[in-house]
């Protein structure tokens, strides 16, 4: 299965390290957090990437283009100002209908188990599939009835149990949802699913992190050091 990595957004919150790099390439124990993510797909036998890049994606192509861990890995430009959804739709052409893929953003790391995803996902025989997790922080928020989304609100302002992880299986049929470059994936196309009866949820109760500000990246750098917990190393 195909891995998609959205990697183009400008990356405000953590601007001392983003106004020169893009964001998945700040480096986590001395390693972009880019090769973080992606070795943990490969420790489960998917390697096939697509990065969805935008800003600053030059320095992701030079990173990346004569890479020996990482030999089946396309970088594509989706713009500089492309909403997340957008970034997905761009992406439209290297699949097949009716493929089946995964799909994650370029700054969470998790000690997930994606081969027990893919197969939540493929028993249930819906579109889309998000990990839904239990963070001290809010994002975008999900009612969860018997593994089914009744609800999905991208960062609203009452308190949830469970919120938007990332670390996502989609089948093809999401294209559907997506117009053009001016789609947020988060709005939308999930609201629209979960209305539909088409947005599962996977229950993640382990380690999850969103690396959004400088104290997330300092907090993943001593979790990196301790030698304690490194869940998303293979």
């Amino acid at each position: 299965m195909k891995t998609v990595i959205l990697a183009g957004g400008y990356g405000t919150r953590i601007s001392e390290y983003t106004k020169k790099i893009p964001k998945p390439m700040i480096k986590i124990g001395g390693i972009p957090l880019l090769t973080h993510i992606m070795r943990m797909y490969k420790s489960y036998g998917y390697n096939d990437f697509l990065i969805a890049a935008g800003y600053k994606k030059k320095i992701i192509q030079k990173y990346y283009q004569n890479s020996k861990e990482f030999k089946n890995i396309k970088i594509i430009d989706t713009g500089k100002e492309t909403m997340t959804g957008g970034r997905l739709l761009r992406l439209k052409s290297f699949f097949d209908k009716d493929e089946n893929f995964f799909m994650t953003y370029g700054d969470g790391l998790s000690d997930i188990n994606l081969k027990k995803l893919k197969k939540f996902h493929f028993n249930h025989g819906k579109i889309a599939s998000v990990t839904a997790v239990r963070p001290p922080v809010r994002f975008g928020e999900m009612s969860i009835v018997n593994s089914k989304v009744s609800a999905f609100k991208e960062k609203p302002e009452i308190k949830s149990s469970w919120i938007n992880g990332g670390f996502f299986v989609l089948n093809y049929r999401i294209f559907n949802f997506i117009r053009n470059d001016s789609i947020s994936f988060e709005k939308q196309p999930l609201e629209r699913l979960a209305v539909k009866n088409n947005l599962m949820a996977y229950k993640h109760n382990g380690f999850w992190k969103c690396m959004d500000n400088l104290a997330d990246k300092n907090y993943l750098e001593k979790l990196y050091k301790s030698n304690k917990i490194k869940p998303w190393k293979s």
